[in-house]
Parts: C-alpha cells; structure tokens; sequence
C-alpha cells in the first residue's frame, strides 16, 4: 500500500460556484514541488491501476492501449466515421493506420459503406469485437465502482470535474 503525506492549503474561493458554507475549500499546494510530485505519484498509480487488467486482456490479442482506445471510441459512437475517430483520437491518419487496420483484420471492428455515401466509410463494431469492448469497459468499471464507492460522492464529483477540466484543456492545447 502506498503512504504519502501531501501539504494541504485553506483557500478562500470567490468563485460563486462553491457553495460551501464557509467559503473555504481544502486544494492542494500546487507551487511546492513536493506536492506536485505527489500529486503527479497518485494520477500515475491510478492510471496504472485503470489500465492493468486491461492492459493484460489486449496483451493476450497481440494488441495495445491505442486499439483499445479505437474500440472503445466505436463502440460509444457507432458508425463513427473515420474522420470523426480520428478527431477523437487527436491523431494522424498515419498514426491510425496500422492499429485501424488490425483491428479491421482480427474482425473485431467493421467498415461499413452508408448507402447516402458510397465514398465514405463507418466503423462499427462486429459482434465479437462488442464482446470485447464489454469485457475490456467491465474490468475498468468495476475499480471505479470499488473507488467511488469507498471514497463517497463528494470525492466522485471532485473527480468527475477534475477529469472534465484535464480533457477541456487538452481539446484546447
């Protein structure tokens, strides 16, 4: 189990978004590096335990994080084009090529051609890749639920909002 001890700051919010009853919030003292690196320890040993099983599931198919990521953004968003998965993604067509492609030929992902667009291809997953999405998404929610649950609801909104402001900076960036 990992200890650490990270310094904890009182700061008077303005904002009108907080309304807690005094005012005050408890935030991290983000300009002191010890902090920092503690904070930085946690969201990387979280992540580690995210990914784990995961991880081990895809290794076993001869595939990685990125096909995983491509599997889960066709399953949320079936008959995604490949425009569109790329802008998901954030990343080359290049970049997409090859593990597209796998996965295409392992017949977990399908390229359908709408009858609207003959020049345009949807991907959707097959059956046995919907399959594996679950499996994959099932493994991962169930560290959530365990998290969420010992951690309470206060703490789960807290992530929540972290995780949202993370990805509004990165579509920005």
């Amino acid at each position: 189990m990992l200890l650490w001890s990270v310094p904890v700051k009182w700061v008077k919010m303005l904002d009108q978004n907080y309304a807690v009853e005094t005012g005050y919030v408890n935030m991290f003292d983000l300009k002191n590096t010890s902090t920092q690196q503690a904070a930085m320890e946690a969201f990387f040993y979280g992540y580690q335990a995210f990914t784990a099983k995961a991880d081990e599931m895809l290794e076993r198919r001869g595939l990685s994080r990125v096909h995983q990521r491509i599997v889960f953004f066709v399953a949320r968003y079936p008959e995604l084009s490949v425009k569109e998965l790329l802008d998901r993604l954030g990343v080359s067509k290049q970049a997409l090529n090859t593990p597209l492609r796998q996965l295409l030929e392992m017949h977990l992902v399908e390229s359908v051609t709408p009858p609207s667009d003959k020049r345009k291809r949807l991907l959707q997953l097959s059956p046995e890749g919907a399959k594996f999405e679950q499996a994959l998404r099932r493994e991962q929610v169930k560290l959530l639920q365990r998290a969420f649950a010992e951690s309470g609801e206060a703490a789960v909104e807290g992530w929540w909002a972290v995780n949202l402001k993370l990805a509004e900076g990165a579509s920005e960036a």
